[in-house]
């Protein structure tokens, strides 16, 4: 019996490599077929506009032409209403995203301290501009005056009248 199941095996190896062999022998065959069956590719032209440009209908380019245009204004009308009337819809929501929301706090802070401040100095330069109108005042009626030509040398060579802005101190906040 042993030798009758050790033919069979062989015949069964044997069967296995024909098979195999066909297999290899038809993809083999199959690779030379595409290859041989390639035709080369010519090098690519350039695409000659001008072919057929004669057949081209004008009115229909500039009516193509003229819609785009419309469209590409009612476009940016939209979107500039957008972004003054409702940017929300268009910008994305800024307080979900944490790190961006605290900076813009950081930001928003640092414009009303910044506004604050302009605010102080606009009252600190008050006096400052009231005392510098009245000096063009003064100058503006000393020259009105009709003074002589002795008058004027007398009040240019006399030293010029300084006043002193003194600052009160404010208690530290």
């Amino acid at each position: 019996m042993q030798e009758a199941e050790w033919i069979s095996v062989k015949n069964v190896v044997e069967e296995r490599a024909r098979m195999d062999f066909r297999v290899s022998l038809l993809l083999l065959s199959l690779a030379v077929v595409m290859v041989s069956g390639q035709r080369k590719h010519p090098a690519k032209q350039e695409w000659n506009y001008r072919d057929g440009s004669e057949k081209v209908n004008m009115r229909g380019v500039a009516n193509l032409t003229q819609v785009l245009d419309d469209w590409r204004f009612d476009i940016m009308n939209q979107m500039k209403h957008l972004l003054q009337n409702d940017h929300q819809t268009l910008l994305p929501d800024y307080s979900r995203i944490q790190p961006l929301s605290e900076a813009l706090g950081d930001l928003y802070k640092e414009f009303n301290a910044l506004k604050a401040h302009l605010g102080d100095l606009t009252e600190k330069f008050g006096p400052i501009e009231t005392f510098i109108d009245e000096l063009k005042a003064e100058k503006a009626a000393g020259g009105k005056t009709g003074a002589t030509a002795g008058d004027a040398t007398g009040a240019a060579g006399s030293p010029p009248l300084r006043r002193r802005i003194i600052k009160k101190k404010t208690p530290p906040s």
